[in-house]
C-alpha cells in the first residue's frame, strides 16, 4: 500500500536542560500529548543535521533534512532569501541576508528599505534592498557594466562567520560591525567587498538621518542605524529536483522567505490551508516548517518556549491528526537545529526525531523529548539520511 509523508519540521525545538524546569528541556517540560502519542506509535531518534561541531543555521538545517548536501548544494542564504521574496537575480549577482539593526518591526524596517532604496547610489552598480519579516532583508547588488560580482567575501554581520559558502552562527562575539573582505585572490571577489562596504557605510549615513530613527531616538530607543550583511551568494541553485531525487511530489507549508527559497529551489509547490483550497494541489508529500520554537529560545524565554511548544501539540497536532488516516500517512517529526535558552543561541546538538504511521512497528517509544529520543530504535542520523529513510517506508 502506497503511503502519503507529512514532514514537519519545529525549528529550533531542541535545547539544553533547564534549572527552572527540574533539569527538563522546555520540549521535555511541555504538555505534548499528540506528539507523544505519535512517538509511541512509531519509532524515535536523534538527528544531527549538518554534522558533529557544526551549529548550523535555519537554511542549511533544513537542505540537510530534506536529502540534500549543504557542504555540496548549497547556493548560499543570500539567494534563498531574494528567490524567496521574489527578488530579481541572475547569476554574477550578489544576494545577502541582512539584518536591520536595531529595527524592531517589520513596518519600520519596511520604511527604512524604501528610504536606502531612494536615497543611496552606489559607485557603478544598482541594488534593491528588501525587508522581510521583522528585524530581517535581503539585499542584491549587480554591476552596471555586466562584470561578475564574486559572493567569496567576508560579512560584515560579527555574529556569522563564513564556512565556506555556508554561515555559522558565533555563540561570542565583538558586538560591532566588520568590514568585508575578498577571500578570493579576484577582480570579482574584491569589487564585491568594496561595493559591500560602500553599502554598510552609505546605508548607515541614510538611516542615521531618516525620520524612522528621529521618532525612535525620542522614544528613547536605539537607532536602527546598520544593516548588516552577511551569507553571500552569487549563482542561481541549480539542484536536482526533490521529485527526481526521491520519487515523490512535493508540497510545502512554510512562513520565512528563506524557506520558500528552499522550496522553490528544490522545486516543491507552495500549499495553501485546504478550507480554502479545496480542489488545489493534493502532493504525496507535504513538508511543513514552523517557526514557533525557535524565537522565544534566542532570548532566554524557556517559559515562552514551552508554551509555545504546548501550543503547537495542541493547535496544530491535536487538529490534525484526528484528520487524517496515519494508517496510509507517515508522519515524521524533527527540527532544523537546537536552539538553547540557556546560550541564547544555536548548538550543535543532536535534535529529536519520530516516525510515526503507515507501515511503522512502534520500537517502545516513551516520549517526544530530547533524552527519550535519543534511546529510540533510529539511533543517531545525520539530516541526508532521514529522507531516504522516509521514502522507502512510502513504499
Amino acid at each position: 500500500m502506497t503511503t502519503s509523508l507529512l514532514y514537519v519540521c519545529l525549528d529550533g525545538l531542541g535545547d539544553d536542560p533547564i534549572p527552572g524546569f527540574d533539569g527538563r528541556t522546555p520540549l521535555e517540560a511541555a504538555e505534548t500529548p499528540n506528539l507523544d502519542a505519535l512517538a509511541a506509535r512509531g519509532r524515535t531518534g536523534t538527528v544531527l543535521t549538518v554534522g558533529p561541531g557544526i551549529a548550523p543555521e535555519s537554511d542549511i538545517g533544513v537542505f540537510g533534512i530534506l536529502g540534500y548536501d549543504p557542504h555540496e548544494e548549497h547556493p548560499g542564504r543570500g539567494v534563498l532569501e531574494a528567490l524567496g521574496v521574489g527578488m530579481d537575480f541572475h547569476d554574477g549577482d550578489l544576494a545577502y541576508r541582512v539584518n536591520f539593526a536595531t529595527a524592531d518591526s517589520s513596518d519600520e524596517a519596511a520604511k527604512l528599505a524604501d528610504e536606502v532604496n531612494r536615497t543611496l547610489a552606489l559607485p557603478g552598480a544598482s541594488f534593491e534592498l528588501r525587508a522581510t519579516i521583522e528585524h530581517r532583508g535581503a539585499l542584491v547588488i549587480r554591476s552596471d557594466d555586466g562584470a561578475m560580482l564574486s559572493a567569496e567575501v567576508t560579512n560584515t554581520d560579527p555574529a556569522y562567520r563564513r564556512d565556506g559558502h555556508l554561515g555559522v552562527a558565533l555563540e561570542t562575539f565583538e558586538p560591532r560591525v566588520v568590514t568585508s573582505e575578498a577571500i578570493a585572490d579576484s577582480e570579482a571577489a574584491r569589487r564585491a567587498a568594496a561595493l559591500t562596504n560602500a553599502f554598510v557605510e552609505g546605508s548607515a549615513a541614510v538611516l542615521d538621518a531618516s525620520a524612522v530613527n528621529a521618532r525612535r531616538r525620542a522614544e528613547g530607543n536605539l537607532p536602527a542605524n546598520l544593516i548588516l550583511t552577511r551569507d553571500g551568494g552569487d549563482r542561481r541553485p541549480s539542484l536536482q529536483p526533490i521529485r527526481q531525487r526521491f520519487g515523490l511530489t512535493w508540497g510545502c507549508f512554510v512562513e520565512m522567505p528563506v524557506e520558500r527559497g528552499i522550496a522553490m529551489a528544490l522545486g516543491m509547490e507552495p500549499v495553501v490551508a485546504p478550507r480554502s483550497d479545496p480542489a488545489g494541489f493534493r502532493p504525496q508529500a507535504l513538508y511543513v516548517h514552523i517557526k514557533g520554537p525557535d524565537v522565544p529560545a534566542h532570548d532566554g524565554r524557556f517559559e515562552d518556549k514551552r508554551a509555545v511548544i504546548t501550543t503547537i501539540d495542541r493547535a496544530f497536532f491535536g487538529e490534525l491528526l484526528p484528520r487524517i488516516d496515519t494508517a496510509r500517512v507517515i508522519v515524521a517529526v524533527t527540527a532544523d537545529h537546537a536552539t538553547s535558552c540557556i546560550r541564547r543561541a544555536h548548538t550543535a546538538d543532536p535534535v529529536p526525531l519520530l516516525i510515526s504511521g503507515g507501515p511503522i512497528d512502534p520500537d517502545g517509544s516513551s516520549s517526544f523529548g530530547e533524552r527519550a529520543c535519543a534511546e529510540g530504535s533510529l539511533g543517531l542520523l545525520r539530516g541526508v539520511q532521514i529522507l531516504p529513510r522516509l521514502v522507502e517506508l512510502t513504499g
